[in-house]
């Protein structure tokens, strides 16, 4: 993602044929996070007073009541003006024809200033249905104390695999012998954010170049065999063995040392583990299979949309703009979420300097590689999130990890569920 800056104006009244907007509007503006809502209150109540006769409505709600909210909007026809929009969900919902190409809205606006791979993003079959408000991008989580305590130097840009493996190993700690480790020294489990960093920086891939069919290229396999195998040689848990804690906490309650997963689990970490240990973040070791140029990096991005359904765009887009541009600062973004707009991102605050980690530039060094999603048409359904207890390629992981399931036989199944879908 380049770090291109200019001016974008995104906070002066709305231009719409070179006049503000009089007469009164309602926008409406839908997004999958309460929290989020809350913050962007300051933004949206700018907005309206830059722009009398507006008013936006808004409507947040959480992740598992947006989906099927928005789902039944779009079969009536009364989607909302702007939506929140996944990057995992982005292309089927721009096949359906419910996302609004934004080029002829952007025309001649420069969007230097924004990160180019985000933006990029939003783009499908060549029209821009979406557009970045931040990104974020899986890291390596470490314990420094725990890495000082067992004499271990701190991973860096040339940390192997076996670097790992080998800090893995000493970093397991079984004080009492009783045969469960009071420290692991690595935690993962089937989700995407915990594996796919490891295929990815490997040169692995799990569909085919235009993302209709699942073909599990070696170098997948190789780098889902090795997280495996510090499973079953005892340096993780079995997933089914930490049930009832919430994945997210395992790091920070110190039961384990190592952990990848989002940048957005920073806000998490800081308010759990505060003065607890010291911790820092790293990029995921470049697997052995891979060059420089196949171990891409991981990131993807929370857009904002305007739908095919709005009758008035021209608004739309000035309000998705005004929340996503400078008018926002890096206190609306929590954590590691990195803010689209370049200038606040490498800003001083959202640096966090005296916070935890102190190394969070690491975050937009990730960002300046080239970068893969993964994400397909159906992504959720064949990676398992479409419905309670479905199969998928994360249940199938979390059968490996749990010792119950060859990776051989997962990894069929989950080809054999993944190209269903994506047949249909």
């Amino acid at each position: 993602m380049s770090l291109k800056k200019t001016a974008l104006c995104a906070s002066a009244l709305i231009c719409i044929a070179g006049a503000a907007v009089a007469q009164e509007t309602t926008l409406t503006y839908m997004l999958w996070s309460t929290d989020q809502a809350e913050i962007e209150a300051g933004a949206i109540a700018a907005f309206e007073a830059a722009n009398p006769g507006v008013t936006v409505e808004v409507q947040a709600m959480p992740p598992s009541d947006y989906w099927p909210r928005v789902s039944a909007l779009a079969a009536s026809g009364d989607l909302p003006d702007v939506m929140a929009m996944s990057s995992g969900f982005v292309q089927e919902w721009a096949a359906a024809g419910n996302l609004m190409d934004l080029a002829p809205l952007i025309g001649d606006t420069s969007l230097e200033g924004y990160f180019e791979s985000a933006v990029e993003i939003g783009q499908i079959d060549g029209a821009q249905v979406a557009f970045p408000q931040n990104w974020v991008a899986p890291v390596l989580y470490y314990n420094r104390t725990a890495f000082d305590a067992a004499g271990l130097e701190y991973p860096d840009a040339d940390w192997t695999w076996d670097d790992f493996r080998t800090a893995a190993e000493a970093l397991t700690i079984d004080a009492d012998g009783d045969g469960t480790p009071e420290q692991y020294g690595y935690w993962v489990y089937g989700r995407y954010a915990q594996t796919d960093p490891w295929v990815f920086r490997n040169g692995g891939r799990f569909v085919n170049e235009d993302g209709t069919a699942l073909e599990i290229n070696d170098e997948a396999v190789n780098a889902l065999a090795f997280l495996a195998s510090i499973v079953d040689d005892g340096f993780a848990p079995r997933p089914l063995e930490l049930e009832g804690i919430r994945q997210q906490d395992v790091f920070g309650m110190g039961l384990a040392a190592m952990w990848v997963d989002g940048s957005w689990n920073i806000d998490n970490n800081r308010a759990l583990i505060g003065d607890s240990f010291e911790w820092g973040i790293a990029q995921v070791p470049m697997g052995p299979d891979a060059t420089p140029e196949t171990a891409v990096a991981y990131a993807w991005a929370d857009m904002l949309a305007v739908t095919t359904d709005s009758a008035q765009t021209d608004l739309a887009w000035a309000l998705v703009q005004h929340l996503t541009g400078p008018t926002l600062t890096a206190a609306d973004f929590t954590g590691g979420k990195v803010p689209a707009w370049s200038a606040t991102a490498m800003s001083e605050e959202w640096l966090g300097r005296g916070q935890q980690p102190d190394n969070m530039e690491l975050i937009l060094e990730i960002g300046a590689q080239p970068l893969y999603t993964g994400f397909t048409p159906n992504w959720s359904a064949w990676r398992g999130y479409a419905a309670a207890g479905s199969g998928g390629l994360n249940g199938e992981l979390d059968e490996v990890f749990n010792g119950r399931k060859s990776l051989e036989d997962a990894l069929a199944a989950a080809t054999a569920y993944g190209n269903d879908i994506l047949s249909r």
